[in-house]
């Protein structure tokens, strides 16, 4: 179950006054402070209910993955595959331990970890283009 934010509570009621006549889609826009093009796309994720109208960026349960997995990725990173990079980690992960999960839910558990080592490029040395 998710919490509404006053906003997602006013979306809603813009919305269903939208689909009962009450308001334009214009009108609907300044009293949201969207562009009518977005007041569109709400409109119509409106006939799903509450759960369409509700600001994309809020946490989906769903999302987020099984926490098993990230778990056993987490202790795979810090000792087997120690130093490897998310990408390469990925393709070991769902090759020989049978965990799928994306490139970027990988870095998202080991960004904040420091599991794997962030290495910089030295910077090129700058030269002149030769002349021939």
């Amino acid at each position: 179950m998710t919490t509404l934010t006053k906003q997602d509570e006013k979306r809603i009621e813009v919305t269903q006054r939208m689909y009962r006549g009450e308001l334009t889609v214009g009108q609907g826009a300044l009293l949201l402070g969207i562009s009518e093009r977005q007041c569109y796309r709400i409109k119509r994720r409106g006939s799903k209910g509450a759960k369409g109208v509700i600001h994309g960026t809020e946490v989906h349960p769903e999302a987020q993955g099984p926490e098993k997995a990230a778990r056993q990725m987490l202790k795979l990173a810090q000792g087997k595959y120690q130093g490897f990079n998310d990408h390469h980690l990925t393709e070991k992960l769902k090759e020989q331990q049978k965990i799928e999960l994306s490139r970027e839910r990988v870095g998202r558990i080991l960004l904040p970890r420091d599991a794997t080592p962030r290495k910089r490029r030295a910077s090129k040395h700058r030269s002149r283009p030769t002349i021939q």
